[in-house]
């Protein structure tokens, strides 16, 4: 396509297989999204496009991942608030028609298999090393192995017992992220439909409110939030509350917000996916993953003449538009 649509805060970046979502910087766009920076959505990774009216004098044009084709969206399961969402593009209302254009522009690029749960990620999030600090300790990841380092001030006795945790990610099933912003909390059941490498399982939990070895509440202040690893070995146990299950740390509001815990989530996630391999039907060769070609010349040049036009009109600064510009050149 080689074109450019500007909402708020977003800039959704067209090419010919794929879209590049670019989330500006400052006090109004979320944290998570500039967090996030960029983000490259393959057509294929999509299964359909909506475009519904907003509020006070907007339209909101917004792309549907396929289920399983992001690791972001698999760990969100559905808990991320609208303005959290990576996939939508406020434009103001007088832009409707346009924004209708570009629905339909990216209907028909859609892929064969727009209908079905994708086999493999096709969007990748932030690579390793990651961490983030929750209530009750602190979190890493390597790309090999998680650790979690509890904390004196916020850990329960039951996590001080068992001691610092690592996990290798071949001991894993999957990850439960539980939003600090949902109305459930980390004493609660979480959600049915966990994020898992192979699929989805609910998972189960005790009801009551966290706390740690002291009877304090654990965390202070808004919602409760987690992150819990499903472990390999204890597929078939009930899940032990979050502040006591040592494969999962506990956040709040001030404590492991979305925009660390969720891409931490999301990079677990899409390791265990692409640790397990692909099941393939009797006798079908196993899938190649080939690595991404080299980009076409024609197209780097395309997509710094896109950046030029977005510098000339203030919405990259120079600095950005220098750093980006050396990238593409990168790649040739």
């Amino acid at each position: 396509m080689g074109d450019v649509l500007a909402g708020f805060q977003t800039v959704w970046e067209f090419d010919t297989d794929s879209m590049l979502i670019r989330f500006e910087r400052g006090i109004r766009t979320p944290k998570l999204l500039q967090a996030l920076g960029e983000r490259r959505i393959p057509f294929e990774a999509l299964s359909g496009v909506e475009l519904v009216v907003g509020k006070r004098g907007t339209v909101v044009l917004r792309a549907v991942p396929r289920p399983g084709a992001d690791p972001l969206m698999d760990a969100a399961d559905g808990q991320l608030k609208e303005a959290y969402d990576p996939y939508r593009l406020v434009l103001p209302a007088e832009r409707e028609t346009l924004a209708d254009y570009y629905a339909e522009r990216i209907r028909e690029s859609l892929g064969p298999e727009a209908d079905t749960a994708a086999e493999a990620h096709l969007v990748t999030v932030p690579p390793p090393p990651l961490s983030f600090k929750a209530y009750d300790g602190k979190a890493s990841f390597d790309g090999k192995a998680i650790s979690f380092r509890w904390f004196w001030t916020g850990a329960s006795s039951e996590k001080w017992k068992v001691g610092d945790q690592r996990f290798r990610i071949d001991e894993l099933t999957g990850v439960e992220w539980r939003s600090p912003e949902s109305r459930g909390s980390a004493g609660t059941a979480p959600k049915e439909g966990s994020a898992k490498a192979g699929g989805a399982k609910g998972g189960s939990g005790k009801d009551g409110t966290a706390r740690n070895g002291t009877g304090k509440v654990s965390p202070k202040g808004g919602g409760h939030g987690y992150l819990r690893l499903l472990r390999r070995s204890a597929e078939d146990q009930p899940a032990d509350r979050p502040d006591r299950d040592p494969a999962a740390v506990v956040f709040g509001m001030g404590y492991g917000l979305v925009h660390q815990s969720l891409p931490f989530a999301a990079a677990v996630l899409e390791a265990i996916r692409a640790s397990s391999p692909i099941p393939c039907a009797e006798g079908a060769p196993a899938p190649n993953r080939a690595a991404a070609p080299r980009r076409d010349p024609a197209d780097i040049a395309e997509r710094i003449r896109h950046l030029g036009e977005l510098h000339t009109a203030g919405l990259l600064t120079d600095d950005e538009f220098s750093a980006k510009k050396a990238e593409l050149l990168a790649e040739l």
